[in-house]
């Protein structure tokens, strides 16, 4: 896939390199802008179980 994109990318192969760091940043923006908040709500990172009880000798503060 990689070699397809590189193959298709116009210019020389620093303007080539310049490229596929836009792809790459493009690609991570879109990510932190529209996937992972649509997908948050879907995902069970909110639903923390630990209280504090039974800490099994791991007690702060002391």
């Amino acid at each position: 896939m990689y070699g397809w994109i590189w193959r298709h990318l116009p210019g020389n192969t620093w303007v080539r390199g310049f490229l596929s760091l836009v792809l790459v940043l493009a690609a991570v923006y879109a990510l932190f802008q529209y996937v992972f908040p649509w997908a948050e709500p879907l995902l069970p990172f909110g639903d923390v179980t630990v209280d504090g009880e039974g800490t099994g000798g791991a007690e702060t503060g002391q």
